[in-house]
């Protein structure tokens, strides 16, 4: 099965070479890159023109932000499974997307995901937090919980069936999607018990206490706007999940930090 990766990026010459290395050295080759430049003026372009060869498509155009840009590729995509690769992104290890399609080969399911941990902006060994998807279900769609986004690799069907991001969302449109497709058990899904991506801090949602009011309104308006019950209150009774998160990093760094 083929799979597409989309990495949007915009102005960010600093990691955008780490994410498409970090597809590039993938052990599963049938794999198509796609990359979304949204007019970089930083030297993001020279960057990514180093590897252009290895890469299956390349824009470079002015978009309407991270979610348009996310759906150009989904528009552009031809593999049978999709996933997204930020920027400032890598996969923890070669083996991950061969992984994903051994499961929705044997599994026959719809989606899988796995953990995600964040790591420092400086250096991408050093773990700030952990991230796990065990515990997902679409009952937690209304605590803000849904499973790590660039863990998460749908069959091409999925996007068929439910369409693409909504662009008038700032920082929360995944999520937003999550819930279009998890809340009602729409779609299967299976859990890979692994470490699938580590995630720079200071990305969109991770930037600071402004970014993280935005994107608690925009999960609640998320909901609503799917029928799904929900309130301030009960978005912000994850926050505790994510001090579990603290100390499950202390647990990895010291039992296998060297295998990530």
């Amino acid at each position: 099965m083929k799979v597409s990766i989309i990495t949007v990026v915009l102005n960010n010459k600093e990691t955008v070479q780490d994410a498409i290395l970090s597809v590039g050295s993938q052990d599963y080759h049938d794999i198509e890159h796609i990359v979304i430049d949204g007019k970089s003026m930083d030297g993001t372009q020279s960057v990514i023109d180093k590897f252009r060869d290895g890469l299956a498509i390349v824009i470079s155009e002015r978009d309407n932000g991270i979610y348009d840009a996310m759906n150009i590729g989904l528009r552009l995509a031809s593999g049978e499974i999709i996933g997204f690769l930020n920027s400032y992104d890598i996969y923890a290890n070669k083996n991950v997307i061969s992984d994903v399609v051994s499961i929705l080969s044997k599994k026959k399911v719809d989606a899988v995901y796995g953990d995600l941990v964040f790591v420092s902006s400086k250096d991408h060994n050093r773990i700030v937090r952990y991230y796990q998807s065990k515990n997902f279900s679409p009952q937690s769609l209304s605590k803000g919980i849904m499973p790590a986004h660039p863990t998460l690799f749908l069959r091409k069907a999925v996007y068929e069936n439910y369409g693409y991001f909504k662009t008038d969302y700032r920082i929360a449109a995944d999520f937003e999607f999550a819930v279009r497709i998890f809340k009602d058990y729409n779609i299967s899904y299976y859990y890979i018990p692994k470490i699938m991506v580590k995630m720079r801090t200071g990305g969109t949602s991770t930037k600071n206490l402004k970014s993280n009011w935005i994107l608690n309104l925009e999960v609640l308006r998320a909901c609503r706007e799917n029928n799904l019950k929900t309130n301030l209150f009960k978005i912000y009774s994850k926050y505790p999940r994510k001090i579990l998160g603290l100390i499950k990093r202390e647990r990895i760094i010291k039992v296998d930090a060297a295998c990530l």
